[in-house]
């Protein structure tokens, strides 16, 4: 049977790779990340777990130390935030260009400068061009249950790529939160047993491979570059099927977003983690005074399900993103925007786009400003216009 836990964020996350069990977890602490590796540590020194917990000397070395462990076969996890990521860059794209089905729990935080420990996405949107799948999680729940379909979806010979699980920092993190945690026995049936690939290992004698070679002018980086690409476009089918097992054993089913409220409605708004909880907790009144706008909950950003969100967006006369980062490119506004005005580039009908920017440094995403937004929304002309400027909510005057 399930067990429900009253838990913070945090916890959650450790409670998940307790279950997991990795061979090998390579950590250096960072706010707010690190209390999912403080109360992971725990159950290696208990002894709950088997993992070979390695403790180094910053995040670059954490991600080097998960690229050897994974390259030599064995599940691999760590976690981080903000300058951690960072630090981590040059990895990041290592791992994913040597196919290494790594997870990682990003507790998402700004980016200095100014210093600011409090939440933002900037983090892990200045990494979605790094060959990582990205999944969000709008509270302790998804979290929990995405971490454990990360190491399913990661380690899928069709798709062989490391998965980054976003939370949002303190909001999250150190929150609080009612978790249903999937019995031991279940939830390790759902995960199975790591079985490295035939020629994906270096400790695999009878297949001898070389790993991180040089590959020059005349070699096959190029080709290299385009099967990461189809493996992440192949990674598509493979989330939404993992989500519907999951579904089987959990009872919560996954794909690539959730909607809330769109059901004739003619104004859809967009936005990722827990702003989706306040949003949505106005909407309910919005809808129940006869308001045609809902919400769509975006869980996948990469690989980016374009083609799905094309159709579905189409069909509203309105699209409103919301971003928790920007693109730093002279009033363009956020990266989630971005992707979606993009996607819809090429439709017949294209809804018009507005972007709200919020939330930046940890600033709270308040009831009113939902508010202030969706009167906005609310009051624009019946006629879509063209992409309007950016909205920056709650700016100090």
């Amino acid at each position: 049977m399930p067990r429900i836990l009253a838990i913070v964020g945090t916890d959650a996350a450790a409670e998940a790779m307790r279950q997991i069990d990795p061979e090998v977890v390579a950590v250096y602490p960072i706010t707010p990340q690190t209390a999912v590796v403080e109360k992971f540590a725990e159950y290696v020194a208990d002894g709950v777990v088997n993992t070979e917990m390695i403790n180094v000397e910053s995040e670059h070395s954490a991600m080097s130390a998960c690229i050897g462990a994974a390259a030599a076969g064995g599940r691999v996890m760590t976690a981080t935030s903000s300058q951690g990521l960072a630090l981590m860059w040059e990895e990041l794209y290592v791992a994913a260009g040597l196919r290494l089905p790594i997870v990682m729990t990003n507790v998402n935080r700004s980016l200095s400068a100014p210093i600011n420990i409090h939440c933002d996405h900037s983090d892990s949107m200045g990494a979605r061009d790094s060959g990582w799948i990205q999944l969000y999680s709008e509270n302790a729940q998804e979290l929990y249950d995405n971490l454990l379909q990360a190491v399913r979806i990661a380690e899928h010979p069709e798709v062989r790529l490391p998965v980054m699980v976003c939370v949002d920092g303190f909001i999250i993190s150190h929150a609080i939160d009612r978790v249903e945690v999937l019995d031991d026995d279940r939830a390790r049936a759902f995960l199975g047993d790591y079985v490295s690939l035939p020629g994906y290992s270096l400790l695999d004698a009878a297949q001898p491979v070389s790993i991180g070679m040089f590959d020059g002018l005349y070699g096959y980086y190029y080709e290299a570059k385009r099967a990461q690409e189809e493996a992440m476009a192949r990674a598509l089918t493979v989330i939404k099927e993992i989500g519907e097992e999951y579904r089987q054993v959990s009872g919560r089913g996954y794909g690539f977003w959730e909607e809330y409220g769109l059901e004739g409605a003619e104004t859809c708004v967009v936005a990722l983690n827990s702003a989706c909880g306040t949003i949505r907790s106005r909407l309910k009144e919005w809808r129940a005074r006869g308001a045609k706008i809902g919400l769509l909950k975006l869980r996948v950003f990469r690989p980016w399900p374009g083609e799905e969100l094309a159709r579905r967006l189409a069909e509203f006369k309105t699209v409103a993103v919301f971003d928790r980062a920007v693109t730093l490119a002279g009033g363009k506004g956020g990266p989630l925007c971005g992707e979606i005005a993009a996607t819809l580039y090429g439709q017949a009908h294209r809804p018009r786009l507005v972007n709200y920017v919020y939330g930046l440094g940890g600033r709270d995403l308040t009831q009113a400003l939902v508010d202030q937004a969706l009167e906005e929304l609310a009051a624009m002309p019946a006629v879509p216009e063209p992409m309007l400027p950016v909205r920056y909510l709650g700016l100090h005057a």
